[in-house]
């Protein structure tokens, strides 16, 4: 969306603009309303927004000794008729008069009139442009109308008491367009929201939006409108009131025109001296006494005769048989004492497989007219089922809150993500304003060890007293179950535990001994962790023969050489025969390789070139019969 900034323009340009913001599109409006002290006050967060059609519906809430009044004036200097009057006034002014202990809380400025749409006005010469503008379509002649909001509650708190002045609102060149048909009007109204500590303690509803009565029909044939009031509670219908902020109202046209208030199955027509039940929009202002507030209407009415205790909801009702009517706004005031508890769950704490949370909240009683009790239960929830409960410990003023934590020991069956629910009074014990905001979700993850993949042993040939080289690197990927895990090897447990002594050599490991355990630590991004292990395990592989022996002291095959043989079949036995079958030399593991000698009874003697035999007995379950072959022997 283009920005929008104060720099007046003229009333052409300023339509062309935002039919450009309207056929540009906007996100739907939403109202951000943050728990903060009501004795300030609440307030809603907007950007900029065009809202075509949009129902009258709850705005914003305020619990405790507040009141409302309305000021305002039109633009228009005579009800309008066909093709009367001839212009529109471009400023109008009105008077706040507030009396010395009311204090300001809220303050929120309407404006409205033909055409789709001004955003931008002087208020006391100074430049405000509007949060939201409401947009419609009506009369048989399918024209365009608008309303437009602004918070001013900051202006209104520092100005005070004294005249308000609106101007460059200036609609003029659009009366040829609508003064056929009488629906040419432009006015303004500020409703102002106070407080004071000598009044009862109250709730005010503010329900907003753009809704028309628009019977375009013949006469006779009613349109209509019903308007939904809820999040109500009444505790008296004391001094209990509902107010009205509408537009292009005619005095003169009242054909079957009525405006009534349903509560509790019970239907009355609102009227008081300055608006007949057949006449309710008719340009008047009920706080000023005035009936010449042309085509816009600030009016009151007491609704304690059709309001009784503990109502909840109630709805406005309007109809028309010809008048074309403009419904901005509705307030209701209605003497409320009771709490509104709310919850939050803040934060959480755990450690790794402790399978319980350490949870801390808040309880809140902001949007209320009445102290919450201490001991206000409160349940904690996994899957629908109550976990544990806690209480509040003291009473919770209104606009204050209190904190709290609570170990909760999660079932077995709860799963790694899951949501707790907090809900404050979930006993049902305290009447509150509102038994729908009771409730807060907070996602909780559990510290969890990772989830490994197991690893198979690792054999490799035994090179003497099971002593053996492994490969292991590639078990980094594979003990993995996601990417983002980090793994160590390490020799002892301990070692994996305390993540010290790390291997690192994992592709050319040497054990001394076999089996041998190695310790694997699987670590996730919590820095919770699994040991996992696996075992390096040596078998004695088949023997080398090198069949050649140059006994010549060259340094070169001076003895009959079997690789793997020594220290692995400690048991082994090697007998050495002539070519006749003499058996001529015997060895085991405790002797040297043969040199070429012949061991006789006594002393030995050089063995002559030639082929000899060899019988090599490995002695081991896994080689049961004997290896033979021959060997050369030179000197």
């Amino acid at each position: 969306m283009p920005q929008i900034t104060n720099n007046k323009l003229s009333s052409k340009t300023k339509i062309l603009k935002y039919y450009f913001i309207y056929y540009l599109g906007t996100d739907n409006y939403c109202i951000m309303r943050k728990k903060i002290n009501l004795l300030i006050y609440f307030f809603c967060l907007f950007t900029f927004q065009i809202i075509i059609g949009q129902d009258v519906t709850l705005f914003s809430q305020w619990n405790g000794r507040y009141d409302f009044t309305f000021v305002g004036n039109t633009l228009n200097p005579s009800e309008n008729t066909s093709y009367s009057p001839s212009f529109l006034y471009r400023t109008s002014s009105s008077t706040l008069t507030l009396q010395p202990n009311d204090n300001v809380v809220a303050a929120y400025l309407y404006w409205a009139g033909m055409g789709t749409g001004d955003i931008d006005i002087k208020l006391n010469n100074v430049d405000f442009t509007a949060d939201i503008l409401y947009n419609t379509v009506g009369t048989a002649d399918s024209l365009n109308y608008f309303s437009a909001y602004k918070d001013i509650t900051a202006f209104v708190q520092t100005t005070g008491n004294g005249t308000y002045t609106l101007s460059e609102l200036d609609l003029n060149y659009l009366i040829p367009q609508y003064w056929h048909n009488g629906t040419h009007f432009a006015g303004w109204s500020i409703l102002v929201i106070y407080e004071n500590p000598s009044l009862t303690l109250n709730q005010i509803n503010i329900y907003q939006g753009l809704e028309t009565l628009s019977p375009n029909r013949p006469l006779g044939i009613l349109d209509s409108k019903t308007i939904d009031l809820n999040n109500l509670y009444l505790i008296s219908n004391t001094g209990a009131k509902i107010g009205f902020v509408a537009w292009e109202g005619d005095r003169g046209i009242q054909h079957l025109e009525s405006l009534k208030f349903s509560a509790n199955g019970i239907t009355n027509t609102l009227s008081n001296s300055l608006n007949p039940s057949y006449n309710a929009f008719n340009g008047t202002n009920t706080e000023t006494n005035s009936s010449v507030l042309y085509n816009m209407d600030l009016d009151v009415y007491s609704i304690e005769n059709y309001i009784v205790p503990g109502t909840a909801s109630a709805s406005v009702s309007l109809e028309s048989g010809q008048d074309y009517v403009m419904l901005n706004t509705i307030i209701t005031k209605l003497n409320s004492q009771l709490p509104d508890a709310t919850i939050e769950i803040n934060n959480y704490t755990t450690s790794c497989n402790s399978g319980n949370i350490l949870v801390d909240y808040t309880v809140f009683n902001v949007n209320s007219t009445e102290v919450l009790p201490a001991n206000t239960q409160i349940g904690f929830y996994i899957d629908n089922q109550l976990i544990t409960t806690a209480s509040t410990v003291n009473e919770i003023p209104i606009g204050g809150n209190e904190s709290g934590s609570i170990l909760i020991n999660l079932p077995a069956s709860t799963t790694e993500i899951f949501d707790l629910i907090a809900i404050v009074d979930y006993n049902l014990a305290v009447t509150e304003i509102n038994e729908t905001n009771n409730s807060s979700t907070f996602e909780i993850m559990q510290w969890l060890s990772p989830n490994v993949n197991s690893l198979e042993n690792l054999l490799s040939c035994n090179l003497g007293f099971t002593r053996g080289i492994f490969d292991f690197s590639e078990y980094e990927l594979l003990v993995k179950t996601n990417e983002a895990q980090i793994v160590s090897f390490h020799e002892t447990q301990d070692e994996a535990e305390q993540d010290i002594n790390e291997i690192l050599n994992t592709n050319n490991y040497e054990a001394q001994t076999t089996p041998k355990e190695i310790f694997v630590r699987v670590e996730n991004d919590l820095g919770c962790y699994t040991i996992t292990s696996f075992q390096l395990l040596t078998e004695n592989c088949p023997p080398i023969i090198y069949n050649a022996v140059s006994a010549d002291n060259d340094g070169i095959n001076e003895t009959f050489f079997i690789e793997g043989l020594h220290d692995i079949f400690v048991d082994y036995k090697l007998e050495i025969y002539n070519r006749w079958g003499r058996l001529i030399w015997t060895g085991n593991n405790s002797k040297p390789d043969w040199n070429g000698y012949i061991e006789e009874g006594i002393g030995t003697k050089l063995a002559p070139d030639g082929t000899y035999f060899y019988v090599l007995h490995l002695n081991d379950e896994k080689y049961p019969n004997a290896l033979t072959g021959y060997l050369y022997l030179t000197h």
